[in-house]
């Protein structure tokens, strides 16, 4: 019998059953519950094979039950989160030095994902806190992914996770969800990319009636060999997961296909997974408009906020017929506020300080995952987890890919990428740039327009002769600086514009740098050039009578007169995960 089996039989949380030994410094297993009986070490880490099965199954297949009467407060802390021993690179190097500095760690966050319903959380604690870390690590489920990503994340580097739930019915009590012939389709996916600073995040939803073209891919079969699968054009983008033998790579190559964005990596899981998760924290709040019963799902609510868990959790993301026209676009909606309020309530001070609520949390995530080889085990997903640790819930915005009916169909049951705005929001993403970034520079451009009009009213009218610009060349085009220097002069009347050479370095995006009293100068030029409100830079001081204004071009300069490609506001329909919204 196990240490987790002890404490099941004699209902003692398998957390309680580690007790620090004051001679060593170290976490130990008590193999009883009197005083004075020898104490068994704790677990040391073993690195994972790329296989799990070899996990005894009263490991993998339990799940811990916690005695609902139990007060978090006075449960112990985490087991290892003190225990000493040779640190890993990148570790904390002393028990002593985490102890002091326990609240700064419970700042630190471990990001554990989950798919089912793409519900990624953040969970408080320092990363690789766990001393059952060889239970949680042969949890994990790995696929060979048959070089569909990257080979695995850079830090100094943006990247991409995809987030795949199924429709596949594991578990106890999913019987009655999605199709009983499905393999497991992509019945929600979520493309999360995060910023090379690591400030932001995009979590860009795909809707699974798209219809696209999935690529020939590869899948490794339970038995070891490859199996090529063809092309298969014009399709739901749902079967490029199980149809087929499809397995995530299929998934990670389409996206690309659609996006131009490689996927570094995949996570995926069942249904069970939302019911575990919100069960482990004590539930997650979540909002409607009016009150809601719904037969098909069994969802069942009254107006206004509500806590829910396990089966109204699963309901909840689950239901078409509550919300909205009843569409898989409305579903999604309501999908990313509940991930929104997961992810707050993962964030909260309640689960935060809470090593019971922790090692649910930790037992029902790693439960749930299965995730490529390139990330398939607690090392690597700490890893990971450090990285995207910092971005504030402010700065994750959640998105629909834009889509509009299908046109060949009479009646539309299935969407296609917008042909105008779906585009826009890839070069966003390829381009790094933020959502919440540009939300503010549509504030920056309306306080420029609002200054223009102010200079209007003061008869202060600002023509193209009086646009003063400064122009250097960051786009590694040769010759770009002057050929827009000529289009200014000769074509628009900027006279006033100065050839600068090239930028002391290389830029990606083209950007035009002002002071606050030269804000009717810049929109004028931003009209004139096509500049979206992402590339206004304002100061903070005036300048002087002729002091110009810098306009430096980018990588994305494609032409004299030619307008940037890329959004100039926030595509419609995003929202961040800090804030509440009542599902409608």
């Amino acid at each position: 019998m196990d240490a987790h089996s002890r404490g099941r039989a004699d209902e003692i949380d398998p957390a309680d059953q580690w007790v620090l030994n004051p001679q060593t410094g170290n976490y130990e297993l008590r193999l009883d519950h009197s005083a004075g009986q020898p104490r068994q070490a704790a677990p040391s880490h073993q690195s994972p094979g790329t296989h799990r099965g070899a996990t005894p199954p009263s490991q993998r297949d339990r799940r811990v039950q916690v005695p609902q009467d139990r007060a978090a407060e006075t449960a112990p802390p985490v087991p290892g989160q003190r225990r000493r021993r040779a640190a890993e690179p990148g570790e904390r190097a002393s028990a002593s030095r985490r102890k002091r500095k326990q609240g700064s760690s419970r700042k630190k966050k471990v990001l554990i994902w989950t798919g089912g319903t793409m519900a990624f959380v953040l969970v408080g604690g320092a990363a690789g806190a766990y001393a059952l870390y060889e239970h949680f690590d042969g949890n994990i489920k790995t696929v060979d992914v048959a070089g569909a990503g990257s080979g695995g994340f850079r830090k100094d580097e943006a990247f991409n996770v995809l987030l795949i739930g199924t429709d596949k019915r594991t578990g106890d009590g999913n019987a009655g969800y999605g199709d009983k012939n499905s393999p497991g389709h992509a019945d929600t996916t979520i493309l999360f990319h995060v910023s090379k600073d690591r400030t932001n995040a995009t979590a860009m939803s795909i809707p699974r009636d798209l219809m696209t073209d999935i690529p020939e891919c590869q899948s490794k079969l339970p038995d070891g060999t490859t199996k090529t699968i063809p092309a298969q054009s014009n399709t739901r983008f749902n079967v490029s997961l199980g149809q087929s033998d499809r397995d995530p790579g299929c998934t990670m190559r389409t996206v690309k296909a659609i996006t131009g964005l490689t996927v570094d990596h995949f996570m995926m899981a069942d249904f069970n997974a939302v019911k575990e998760m919100t069960t482990a924290v004590g539930g997650v709040k979540v909002c409607v408009e009016k009150p809601v019963k719904d037969k098909d799902s069994k969802l069942n609510l009254p107006a206004g906020e509500s806590t829910i868990m396990g089966e109204q959790a699963l309901a909840f993301v689950r239901t078409r017929h509550s919300f909205g026209n009843e569409s898989d676009l409305d579903r999604i909606k309501v999908q990313q506020q509940f991930l929104s309020s997961m992810i707050r309530q993962m964030k909260s001070d309640d689960t935060l300080t809470s090593p019971t609520k922790m090692y649910g949390l930790a037992e029902a995530a790693t439960n749930a995952l299965t995730v490529d080889t390139g990330i398939g085990s607690i090392k690597k997903l700490t890893a990971l987890a450090e990285e995207l640790a910092k971005i504030d819930a402010k700065n994750i915005t959640f998105m629909t890919l834009p889509v509009i009916d299908n046109p060949a169909e009479p009646k539309p049951i299935t969407v296609v990428p917008d042909p105008v705005k779906a585009p826009q929001l890839f070069a966003m993403m390829q381009s790094d740039t933020s959502l919440t970034e540009v939300k503010q520079k549509q504030q920056d451009a309306k306080n420029a327009q609002a200054q223009a009009q102010a200079a209007l009213l003061k008869g202060e009218r600002s023509t193209a002769r009086e646009v003063r610009v400064d122009v250097y060349n960051g786009s590694g085009i040769q010759g770009a600086a002057q050929s827009t220097i000529n289009w200014l002069q000769n074509d628009n009347g900027v006279t006033r514009s100065t050839n600068k050479s090239n930028a002391p370095q290389k830029a990606a995006k083209t950007t035009l740098t002002y002071a606050p009293n030269q804000a009717d100068q810049a929109r004028k030029l931003a009209d004139l050039m096509g500049l979206p409100a992402t590339a206004l830079k304002p100061g903070t001081q005036d300048a002087g009578e002729r002091e110009p204004m810098t306009l430096v071009l980018g990588a994305d300069f494609k032409g004299a007169g030619v307008p940037l490609t890329g959004p100039a506001k926030t595509p419609e329909g995003a929202q961040t995960a800090d804030k509440q919204v009542c599902a409608k």
